[in-house]
């Protein structure tokens, strides 16, 4: 039997068949709620049940908590109703002429900066463009029902080759291969585009970039979709990685920085190896923020990388730094580290 689904304070409403999960219903009615990893770990498409009862399906325990279903949260990417539902998202709009496409691609190219760090190049058929936002993901469809998410890291005005940052997982089902046996020329299938972590254009509000390691990869597409544009914000990049060897493309944002009065770079090193002679910023990247911000009520953040980085940013900006709860967007790289073992 259909269930109904309504949103607030939008007041669409869909259609949800049996199995789906609200995050299925709404994209298979052409509307975009916030998501990120779509099996209920990063958290980004948490909102509240406002009537109805859902199966809150499988999740990790800290990133839904108890206390919070009680008070009426659940994540849409896994809750499945079990009556008509009422929601409160942050966010919902039409997905528009933004598809969804299942593509074949080759590899054009391999380079590796770091020795753990590949940039992959994609070369999509003649006759096909991937429309997308920049920030948004793809999904490899590997052999036997794996996936593989990568974000895009080329802005959609320089969509000829797609670029992905990848970081190397030993064991990893994808990067061993990638890293070890490839070389370039390999036909791929993806889907995409992805997520919900893109700019919000209808702000003027300064920009403040939080990227930790190939996290830096969708906030890259986004900062060269602002300043193709020439999109007037402040900007403001902080890249976090261990060591200067980590910060795998550091002449693009010093070049970035040079060339726009409304640009910042911020490299932050967690632990510089000693042959590194770092003069710059040291710690945890999303302290180098709190340091030099002390209200970020009239700011945007955007944030991507692992999940304690996510977590912890996320809190201490909204608790201490008068960040609005609304105006903090993250792709947390959760799904990444969980699944590519498997």
């Amino acid at each position: 039997m259909t269930l109904d689904i309504s949103i607030r304070p939008s007041d669409h409403t869909f259609g949800c068949e049996p199995g789906e999960t609200v995050l299925q219903a709404a994209m298979r009615a052409d509307l975009m709620i916030p998501y990120g990893c779509r099996n209920g770990a990063c958290g980004t498409c948490k909102g509240r049940i406002l009537a109805g009862d859902v199966d809150f399906g499988a999740h990790q325990p800290s990133t839904l908590t108890d206390d919070e279903k009680r008070k009426g949260l659940a994540l849409f990417c896994v809750a499945r109703p079990k009556t008509d539902i009422v929601i409160e998202v942050r966010e919902v709009r039409r997905a528009g002429d933004i598809q969804i496409k299942r593509l074949p691609c080759r590899i054009e190219s391999i380079a590796k900066p770091a020795p753990d760090v590949a940039i992959v190049k994609l070369k999509l058929p003649v006759n096909e463009r991937l429309q997308y936002l920049a920030g948004q993901y793809i999904d490899f469809l590997l052999k036997d029902g794996h996936r593989r998410s990568f974000s895009i890291a080329t802005p959609p005005h320089a969509d000829e080759l797609l670029e992905l940052h990848i970081r190397h997982t030993p064991g990893g089902f994808f990067t061993d291969p990638l890293f070890t046996s490839y070389k370039g020329r390999e036909i791929l299938r993806f889907e995409g585009p992805l997520g919900t972590f893109y700019l919000r254009e209808t702000s003027d509000k300064p920009v403040i970039f939080v990227a930790g390691g190939t996290g830096f990869a969708p906030i890259k597409a986004i900062i060269e979709h602002m300043l193709y544009h020439r999109i007037p914000r402040e900007i403001v990049l902080y890249w976090g990685a261990r060591a200067k060897r980590d910060l795998y493309l550091p002449d693009v944002p010093g070049r970035w920085q040079q060339e726009n009065a409304n640009f910042t770079f911020i490299p932050v090193l967690s632990d510089p190896a000693p042959d590194d002679a770092w003069p710059g910023r040291t710690g945890f990247v999303h302290q180098a923020v709190l340091d030099d911000f002390k209200d970020l009520s009239g700011y945007q953040v955007y944030a991507c990388g692992a999940p304690a980085m996510i977590d912890t940013a996320k809190r201490d900006f909204t608790t201490l730094r008068k960040l609005p709860a609304e105006e903090f967007f993250a792709d947390s790289f959760t799904y990444a580290a969980q699944t590519e073992a498997t």
